[in-house]
């Protein structure tokens, strides 16, 4: 009797395990396993940490054997001037011979401007790889917000239409015994078919909401942990945008690739005038040959020396080269300056859309517990007969209309926060934390 009781209970685990609705967390570390824009960029990040190990390749030895081996036949005849007398024979011989070289280069300042790029470019790629752990972040946040909104639409539209419903039902039980009008139960009946209308609506938003996510997560979103009720979202700290301003201009992501684009591009007009100076590798080299036949010998020889080019002329392609890398420096510039100016109204944005939301989120809370009232009050004034049948609908339209425009104030708060924090270049996966703490469980 313990294997069944036992297999009983290992069952009912994976079934309650199953039943838990998947938190922000838990849906970001799927994100990470699976989404297919940050793969993406986790290889663009390998590819670009071996920069530093294919520039530094121009500034050490390359060393190259070369060789051959080769056999020769054929027939040669001579005639001696003086006696008229004719000598033919076979010419067969065999060669084989091989070199290896050493070029060490010694004056190449192409070569270390390409080397100081390649530094650069692997911290541009670092960067751009922060960039997409933080658009990760935030748009794994935004799928499960809006996978949220849509689900708080939907059920208060359902629970609209479960309201609109009695109150038709009303309508028609007071009309057949006179005390209303038709008209009554025409408004009530057009109120019934609008949220049936905004019923398919919502479901069919949820299910596009669901499959956005799916396409972050790479598979079918369970159900997700919704926000515990009357939470209280912290204000955002400091509690100034300066500050917010003053970081996304220098520690914004993109800011800092776009900086070391401009570096970059510096490193490219010095490398490109390099052209013009001249170049200096020692080279060292061991060679054999050896030969037999009908003039055998072997020849060994070792040299080690300096070799050096001066470049003089080349049809102005350097100046020309030149002119063009200096162009492109100054755009990467004007690209550094638009970049900054992007993040700066991106934090600026976030910082009044999160404040905004703070006072949003406040007001609409009152406005909740005004709009149950005013619900509560035309109710009883329907029964007694002071308010008409389309009072209690405009009461109850208004009352989860403002609830789903509070759910949205919240979610829209939040994620003012996590933009805020991206565009300050500190959006970590630790603040997801907090914003997971705002889930019931």
């Amino acid at each position: 009797m313990q294997k069944p009781l036992i297999a009983v209970l290992i069952t009912s685990a994976f079934l309650t395990l199953n039943a838990q609705a998947a938190d922000l967390l838990q849906v970001y570390q799927q994100a990470l396993a699976n989404d297919a824009t940050y793969a993406g960029a986790r290889s663009s990040l390998a590819a670009g940490q071996e920069r530093i190990t294919q520039g530094r390749s121009g500034l050490l030895p390359v060393i190259s054997a070369s060789g051959s081996n080769t056999r020769n036949s054929g027939d040669s005849t001579q005639v001696q001037e003086i006696t008229g007398i004719r000598f033919q024979g076979d010419t067969k011989y065999h060669t084989n011979s091989y070199t290896v070289a050493l070029t060490q280069p010694l004056i190449n300042w192409g070569a270390w401007q390409t080397y100081q790029q390649s530094k650069l470019s692997q911290a541009s790629a670092e960067a751009t790889f922060s960039q997409a752990q933080q658009d990760l972040i935030v748009r794994v946040a935004q799928a499960y917000f809006d996978v949220l909104t849509a689900q708080d639409n939907l059920t208060a539209t359902q629970a609209q239409k479960v309201a609109t419903t009695e109150q038709l039902a009303s309508a028609k039980r007071n009309f057949e015994v006179g005390t209303q009008t038709i008209t009554d139960t025409h408004e009530a009946q057009a109120a019934y078919d609008l949220v049936v209308a905004q019923e398919f609506a919502a479901i069919n938003d949820l299910d596009n909401k669901r499959t956005a996510l799916q396409v972050i997560v790479g598979q079918t979103p369970g159900e997700l942990a919704p926000l515990r009720t009357g939470v209280t979202i912290a204000p955002p700290s400091p509690a100034s945008v300066d500050p917010w301003v003053s970081s996304a201009e220098s520690q914004n992501y993109a800011v800092v690739a776009a900086g070391l684009n401009v570096e970059i591009a510096k490193r490219e007009i010095s490398r490109n005038r390099a052209n013009h100076l001249p170049t200096a590798n020692l080279i060292a080299s061991n060679s054999h040959q050896n030969q037999t036949g009908v003039t055998g010998g072997t020849v060994n020889n070792n040299a080690i020396g300096v070799s050096w080019s001066i470049p003089i002329f080349n049809g102005f392609a350097v100046t020309s080269k030149v002119r063009e890398t200096i162009a492109l420096e100054e755009k990467a510039r004007n690209d550094l300056e638009a970049t900054k100016r992007a993040a700066s109204q991106t934090a600026r944005q976030a910082f009044l859309g999160m404040t905004s939301g703070l006072a949003q989120v406040k007001a609409l809370e009152a406005a909740e517990v005004s709009s149950k009232s005013s619900l509560d009050s035309n109710k009883l004034g329907y029964q007694v007969g002071v308010r008409i049948n389309i009072d209690v609908l405009n009461a109850q339209k208004l009352l989860y209309s403002t609830q789903k425009d509070l759910s949205k104030a919240r979610y829209d708060t939040i994620m003012n926060g996590l933009r805020l924090k991206s565009a300050a270049g500190s959006l970590r996966e630790e603040d997801l934390g907090p914003v997971n703490a705002l889930l019931a469980r």
